[in-house]
């Protein structure tokens, strides 16, 4: 009686992203949220799920929300975050009044959603009646 085995092997070459150099968060051209930071990119040959040989590596910027991902380039990173009301240009768009502090609405703020289960016009039953 001949016996005949069979046993997979499984392979591949997957892409592993670490963090490397300066970790200053930045600006994401794609989701506009601050978690760009740069990364080392090696793609590496494993065999049954385990990495034996780098075959590349290189140098990116990558968010971590979105996943977006660009190779490093000489004199190009992304913008850092600035903090406080937007910068003022000459016909761009700037506050309506001198007190702007960028952490609290406006005046003229109206109140957001509210359920239709709540009816503001019914009198308060918390009080007492007269009767």
């Amino acid at each position: 009686m001949d016996f005949f085995f069979c046993i997979p092997i499984v392979f591949g070459c997957p892409t592993k992203v670490s963090p490397s150099g300066d970790q200053t968060p930045r600006i994401c051209p794609r989701c506009h949220n601050a978690s760009v930071v740069s990364a080392k990119s090696r793609m590496w040959f494993e065999l049954c799920f385990v990495p034996l040989i780098p075959m590349r590596s290189k140098h990116i910027w990558m968010c971590s929300i979105c996943q977006w991902n660009i190779p490093m380039q000489q004199g190009w990173e992304p913008p850092l975050p600035s903090y406080g009301p937007p910068p003022t240009q000459p016909g761009g768009w700037q506050p309506q009044s001198s007190n702007y502090t960028g952490l609290h609405p406006p005046n003229g703020f109206q109140p957001g959603y509210q359920p239709g289960y709540i009816n503001q016009n019914q009198p308060n039953h918390s009080q007492k009646r007269e009767g």
